[in-house]
């Protein structure tokens, strides 16, 4: 008799691929050579359509690989062509043309529980012989992943093993729903530290990919740091909550309103804003030329300023 575990990855892996990415770089003396990366991806309609993670399909400095190829569970390959993809979140959508394709049933990562159980499913370290499985819990929510152009709130941590080439893959709860897409680990001191873009950061994005090819979100030209009631009381801030500004972009948008290193944003247009999340979900609603009403402290005090954001 299969344990729980086993009958969700019998279930599972159908809707899980196997995904290669290939492209040709120059080196310096001119020469071609090929490159290749190695990730996941998860099926999520009958049209073929396939989440996966930018980084996965990227290749030469964030380009799009010039090759991609999906192996099917059923060891069955298809080229496979890039919908749409999106840098700041690490999400990309692909498409392959298959028939009596397995699709993964989203989840409401709303309703996730600390501690919850989870299943990582991917191509950990391209071993042979199919994806590999681990189990964890979620060891926290509402994580911030900030790096290398990548801005990705409300993500999930998680104890379950991630490894090279688990990226883009899914991690489910115990119902068998998608909660999240596998895509970062942290190393050096840290063990057993894996982050997963939550699933209800990612749909929107996701459909508005397969409908436009891209995500025309506004665009504000500041790094932030989420502030937190210990921070405001460590640091002495105006309040405890709301997104700081580590950095603003020369003659972005926030430069040229005045925003500057220290402010502390809480409001902009409609929307209130306690976290990291808040703020990138007041973007995404709103478009490049749109101007809106940022509310912020500057030393202190509240202030407001219009903002056309890029």
């Amino acid at each position: 008799m299969l344990s729980p575990t086993a009958e969700l990855v019998e279930l599972l892996r159908p809707s899980v691929v196997h995904i290669k990415s290939e492209a040709a770089t120059l080196d310096v003396f001119g020469q071609l050579v090929p490159s290749s990366g190695v990730g996941t991806g998860f099926i999520i309609d009958d049209e073929g359509h396939i989440v996966t993670n930018n980084h996965v399909i990227s290749i030469n400095n964030g380009e799009p690989a010039d090759d991609i190829t999906v192996t099917l569970d059923d060891g069955s390959q298809h080229t496979a062509e890039i919908v749409g993809r999106d840098p700041p979140t690490d999400i990309a959508v692909l498409k392959v043309d298959a028939q009596s394709l397995k699709v993964a049933a989203l989840g409401d990562s709303s309703s996730l529980k600390v501690g919850e159980d989870v299943i990582a499913i991917g191509n950990a370290l391209d071993l042979p012989g199919g994806p590999t499985v681990t189990k964890g819990v979620v060891s926290a929510l509402g994580r911030l992943i900030q790096e290398a152009g990548v801005s990705i709130p409300d993500a999930i941590q998680t104890d379950a093993a991630i490894n090279p080439g688990n990226s883009g893959g899914p991690l489910v709860n115990t119902n068998g729903d998608v909660v999240g897409i596998t895509t970062a680990v942290i190393r050096g001191n840290a063990e057993g530290i894996g982050l997963a873009i939550s699933i209800d950061t990612a749909e929107p994005i996701i459909q508005e990919l397969i409908a436009e090819g891209r995500v025309n979100r506004g665009f504000l030209g500041v790094t932030i740091q989420e502030i937190t009631p210990s921070l405001a009381q460590q640091f002495d801030l105006a309040v405890d909550h709301g997104v700081g500004i580590r950095s603003v972009q020369p003659n972005g948008p926030a430069d040229n309103a005045g925003l500057e290193q220290g402010d502390i944003i809480v409001r902009l247009g409609d929307t209130a804003i306690r976290t990291s999340g808040d703020l990138f979900s007041a973007l995404t609603e709103h478009r490049a030329g749109d101007v809106v009403e940022a509310e912020y402290y500057h030393n202190g005090t509240s202030e407001t300023v219009e903002v056309t954001l890029g």
